[in-house]
């Protein structure tokens, strides 16, 4: 009998419409998020982004690794809101939104069959 491989994280994507005249629309006319969350927890444990430059992805990435989404998605609407000053802000928070509402309603179908 083979072990059932075990992960105690998904991955969760989500996406919006870059702003219009942005490098990012340029390059992949939308914003993408991609989240790694520890399904425990509820703490997200690794983040990517479309982002043209390292330095955004790193620095967006340290913004929100380590947030716990039980507590919903406020705090970390305001943390984004304050540190960090783009075109693209509005469509990295619809992207997290997404990503965040995929995240919920997947997690309650697995724990409705559980």
């Amino acid at each position: 009998m083979t072990k059932q491989f075990e992960l105690k994280t998904v991955l969760v994507t989500g996406y919006a419409k870059a702003p219009q005249g942005s490098a990012m629309y340029e390059i992949y006319k939308t914003s993408g998020i991609v989240l790694e969350i520890d399904i425990e927890t509820n703490v997200i444990v690794n983040a990517e982004f479309t982002f043209v430059t390292d330095l955004a992805r790193d620095f967006l990435s340290r913004v929100l690794v380590n947030y716990d989404l039980t507590n919903g998605l406020d705090d970390l609407i305001k943390r984004i809101e304050t540190h960090y000053y783009t075109p693209s802000t509005n469509s990295v928070i619809v992207a997290l939104k997404a990503a965040y509402t995929r995240y919920i309603e997947k997690k309650k179908k697995m724990e409705e069959i559980s």
